[in-house]
């Protein structure tokens, strides 16, 4: 099958903005978009039949719709429907294992629901074996989506597994032509809080410290994308703090999680918790060994 970014569309605001980023991002990539829509009642494809009587007239409206925007807005993009008579979330997680992303719509989230995703979103994410990304509709969402916006920020956790996780940050970075910028966040230990504030010669020396491993981490990286502005910030605070205050103004937020190998675990860590939930830009989450 050739190379493709896919896209789960339900007519939705959010999977609409989904679906006009995922074409963006197939431009820059060079790849093919598919619109994917899932629905276990769709009904056996007929040889031929008129409208009126077809029962699965809506869900190819809604496809068919899609792609003539999205064709309309980019003439030389390949762009292909897919309807799929199965329940959503386990034909977004087969398309995600066919594809080099999967792009589902995101709802903007109050303070009330900051800890519920939806009934298909955060399973797919948990459970994909590629990257995701979560697009929100917004105010103003065709301007910004029709532009490259602001760098690639990337969340790091020192020693540990991030190969995966660098390489898409690094090539959603070059394929833009912006900035990327990593981030590592780390609390202050008890000793370092003093009544009058943090301790500076300890903040000193794990910023200093930090930014050694940072600067390690990225080296081949930076060796392998040449042209990609690479900067990192160190923030002495929790990492998923760190990484919602560093993303704001992002183009795209980029955190890893570790993939499930066995099992059917639906559980994200907090950084990528926090990146969904209170992040603005499109966040995108890879898994890694």
């Amino acid at each position: 099958m050739q190379p493709v970014i896919t896209v789960g569309l339900d007519g939705s605001p959010e999977s609409l903005a989904a679906a006009r980023w995922a074409a963006d991002e197939a431009e820059r990539r060079r790849l093919t978009l598919r619109l994917l829509h899932a629905w276990p009642l769709l009904a056996p494809e007929p040889p031929r039949v008129a409208s009126e009587v077809d029962q699965n007239y809506w869900a190819k409206r809604l496809v068919h719709t899609a792609q003539a925007e999205l064709q309309a807005r980019h003439p030389g993009l390949s762009v292909i429907g897919n309807l799929v008579p199965e329940d959503a979330q386990e034909a977004l997680i087969k398309a995600a294992a066919e594809s080099e992303m999967l792009v589902l719509g995101s709802r903007g989230l109050e303070a009330v629901e900051s800890y519920f995703m939806g009934d298909v979103s955060l399973p797919v994410v948990a459970r994909a074996g590629r990257p995701v990304v979560l697009v929100r509709a917004e105010p103003a969402d065709e301007a910004r989506t029709s532009a490259p916006g602001g760098p690639v920020v990337v969340a790091l956790k020192l020693h540990a597994p991030s190969d995966e996780l660098l390489d898409f940050a690094f090539h959603s970075a070059a394929a833009r032509g912006v900035p990327l910028l990593a981030v590592h966040g780390r609390s202050l230990p008890l000793h370092a809080h003093t009544p009058w504030g943090a301790d500076h010669a300890v903040t000193e020396e794990m910023t200093k410290d930090a930014h050694k491993e940072l600067s390690k981490t990225l080296r081949p990286w930076h060796e392998k994308y040449p042209q990609v502005e690479v900067d990192d910030s160190i923030r002495l605070a929790s990492p998923a703090k760190a990484v919602v205050q560093a993303a704001q103004g992002a183009g795209l937020l980029v955190v890893g999680r570790r993939a499930h190998r066995h099992g059917r675990g639906h559980h994200l860590g907090p950084i990528a918790q926090a990146a969904l939930h209170h992040g603005r830009c499109p966040v995108a989450v890879v898994p890694h060994d």
